[in-house]
């Protein structure tokens, strides 16, 4: 846990100084406690946090959910809601702010507390790792993302059903097709080919290996002989998920 940083939003101060102990009782830090969404965002921008506990009801004119959609907007901060409130407007409200949790307070009786400890930290620590590798993985996806768009040579990929997933800047040149068009449309009506050298190319997925001096027409109706390769794309299992199509245009060679 660390010196993970969580915000409590709370406008009930028994209930806030409940949590903040219990956080503080596993090693979680709690800088402040908060009463009002208003209150939360300033905060938001004043420090370095790691995790939101939001009540929806609060004081001030902005209730947890504007506050956590607010949020959202701006800062790569995960929510858990934790509130009394679980009527369908408000669920459905909380779902568009996409939160990391929802958890149910109950009302006081004859425990103290309106809120499992065990259930929150369960949340919590669920959140705080799939936050961890949910943002590796965009990292991950914007390092790949950049080398592709750098390389010379056209890249493609598609999915399973060999809808375009991805055009590097060189594939949409050479197409004729902008990475925005192109997203869900079929590999063949992207990459059309005049040769009967792939014959065969309505099932790609039975296709892999190098290619020579093929014959491709771009959305402008321009020819051109192109060079390249096809990959599966394979899970940890080996189930194909898709296919990377590299090529890149042959100046040797002048179409007809």
């Amino acid at each position: 846990m660390g010196n993970t940083q969580i915000l409590v939003v709370e406008d009930e101060r028994i209930t806030a100084e409940d949590i903040k102990a219990a956080l503080e009782s596993v090693g979680y830090m709690v800088p402040e406690i908060v009463a009002s969404g208003e209150e939360a965002i300033k905060k938001v921008e004043e420090l370095q946090l790691d995790l939101i506990l939001m009540d929806i009801q609060l004081e001030g004119e902005m209730d947890g959910i504007r506050a956590a959609d607010k949020i959202k907007e701006k800062y790569d901060i995960p929510v858990i809601y934790l509130t009394a409130y679980s009527d369908n407007r408000t669920v459905q409200r909380a779902k568009i702010t996409e939160p990391s949790g929802y958890i149910l307070k109950e009302p006081f009786g004859f425990i103290r507390k309106p809120f499992e400890e065990s259930e929150l930290r369960t949340a919590i620590e669920i959140t705080l790792y799939r936050h961890k590798i949910e943002k590796r993985l965009r990292d991950h996806e914007q390092w790949l993302n950049a080398i592709l768009k750098s390389v010379n040579d056209a890249v493609i990929a598609t999915d399973s059903k060999r809808q375009i997933k991805f055009m590097n800047p060189v594939a949409e040149d050479l197409t004729g097709w902008i990475q925005e068009d192109a997203i869900g449309e079929s590999l063949e009506n992207v990459f059309l080919i005049e040769s009967e050298e792939l014959d065969n190319f309505d099932e790609p997925l039975e296709l892999v290996g190098s290619f020579n001096t093929i014959i491709i027409i771009s959305k402008d109706g321009t020819k051109m002989p192109v060079d390249g390769s096809i990959t599966h794309i394979k899970d940890e299992k080996g189930n194909i998920k898709g296919l990377v199509l590299v090529f890149r245009k042959n100046p040797f060679k002048i179409a007809i």
